[in-house]
């Protein structure tokens, strides 16, 4: 059954000609935008405002004309955020409501918002909006995450754990040892946050289908009213790095995934009556349908779950991007819906890890008896070195008292003192990096807040 185009003042497809198009097509085509595009129109509302400066900057549209689009983009912005402004089936998309709004509430006005651009480029633009907003937000809970094992190390600094290798008894460890671990791995990802927003930190906006446009468009003026720091210069690159940038944003997620991966897999362990070392608190466990003893760690599981499917998100882009020649392809539209996916989902993920921390009870008695005495092995070998025998002669003798079963070594004869071990963690060096990084996530806020702010502050020219 084809859909006719009817001439209202805006038309239900940006793209749209007068002629028919078959409704299967077109349902299939639109996909799941209507509701996927809806997390991101507030910033397709802030790219198109800043899109109406540089136009009238550049003399391409009415200074009074820009004012009122930049006005009613604020208020679709703000009712977007509110979760108040609708994408209609028909109108395939969140840049097609936009304009519809814009024409139906603007007339002519509305209809000049797309001067200079295509929905290429500015779907890029919302989208790196898009992934910058989410990326603080996601560094924010990190953040948070790498001090809640901080203050569990600091709580537990000097409680005995064993440490193992091959998921067996190898060294003597303490839970400060472990907790300062997980902090001072989330710190490097922190760290890495900040080259990956480097990458996204330049405009793609004027690129249009991605061969430019001729008109005296202004690219820096855009990228200056935006916070960006430079202008991508290609307008071929800016859709070649779709999917680029996608893959570099979910190849830092899985990095991120790897290190708390380990930590969930610990707390399953852990947790379990063979261990015994933690416990939940009752109130974040579930119980079982049949067995009336059961208390089951199903959060941590969960969240275990959730470090996979964050990988799984990146192999799934990786098929849907990869291959491609250059220039926008439709099959990029596919891209949108995982990756508000991992954005979304996984800051609320390290959020719940964190409560999850804050909550855990170590079990000092459990973990101080599995201390037991070979643990020491290495430790008494090298006290015989402290008194002249070479390491392997040391070794030996060792471990020929161990296999002949009287191994009673002195606890207290050597301890690690260097940094990183459990006589000095590096706390305050590792709380000192989460600090900075800290710090330059709320000062890159603060900035592209207060550029927001200005882009839709009332009267300005922005000359």
């Amino acid at each position: 059954m084809p859909i006719e185009q009817t001439d209202n003042l805006a038309p239900s497809q940006l793209w749209a000609k007068g002629l028919p198009l078959d409704e299967a097509i077109h349902r299939f085509t639109v996909g799941d935008d209507p509701s996927t595009d809806l997390s991101l129109v507030p910033f397709d509302a802030v790219g198109s405002a800043a899109h109406a400066r540089m136009l009238a900057k550049a003399g391409l549209l009415d200074v009074a004309d820009a004012e009122a689009l930049v006005a009613e983009l604020k208020t679709i912005r703000d009712e977007a955020i509110a979760g108040a402004f609708q994408i209609l089936p028909e109108q395939e998309d969140g840049h097609t409501a936009l304009e519809t709004r814009l024409t139906i509430k603007l007339g002519e006005a509305g209809r000049r918002i797309h001067l200079g651009r295509s929905r290429n480029d500015q779907v890029i633009l919302a989208l790196r909006l898009f992934y910058r907003d989410a990326l603080l937000k996601m560094g924010e809970e990190i953040a948070a995450l790498a001090a809640a094992f901080l203050d569990f190390a600091a709580a537990h600094e000097q409680v005995p754990m064993p440490g193992y290798t091959h998921l067996r008894r190898a060294m003597p460890s303490t839970f400060g040892l472990w907790g300062a671990a997980f902090a001072e791995g989330l710190v490097e990802e922190l760290q890495a946050l900040r080259s990956l927003q480097a990458r996204l930190d330049k405009c793609p906006l004027g690129s249009a289908a991605g061969f430019g446009v001729p008109l005296p468009l202004d690219r820096a003026h855009t990228a200056e009213l935006l916070g960006f720091s430079a202008v991508q210069r290609s307008v071929v690159d800016v859709q070649n790095s779709r999917g680029r940038h996608e893959l570099a944003i979910l190849h830092w997620l899985g990095s991120v995934a790897f290190v708390v991966e380990k930590a969930l897999w610990d707390l399953s362990l852990y947790t379990t009556e063979e261990f015994g070392f933690l416990s939940l608190p009752d109130a974040f466990t579930t119980g079982s349908s049949i067995m009336p003893q059961k208390r089951n760690p199903d959060v941590v599981e969960l969240l275990r779950a959730k470090m996979g499917e964050l990988r799984g998100i990146a192999h799934l882009v990786e098929q849907i991007a990869c291959g491609l020649p250059s220039n926008y392809h439709r099959d990029l539209q596919l891209l949108k819906k995982p990756m508000f996916t991992a954005l979304l989902e996984g800051g609320r993920t390290f959020g719940m890890l964190t409560k999850v921390i804050a909550g855990l009870r170590v079990n000092t008695d459990r973990a101080t008896a599995a201390c037991s005495d070979e643990l020491y092995a290495a430790h008494q070998a090298y006290a015989l070195v402290a008194q002249g025998l070479s390491f392997r002669e040391a070794y030996k003798a060792v471990g020929q008292r161990i296999h002949e079963g009287g191994f009673a070594p002195d606890r207290d004869a050597l301890a690690a003192s260097h940094v990183g071990s459990a006589s000095d963690l590096g706390m305050d060096q590792t709380q000192s990096e989460l600090g900075r990084e800290s710090a330059w996530i709320s000062e890159r806020r603060t900035f592209w807040g207060q550029k927001e702010m200005a882009l839709f502050s009332v009267g300005d020219s922005h000359e």
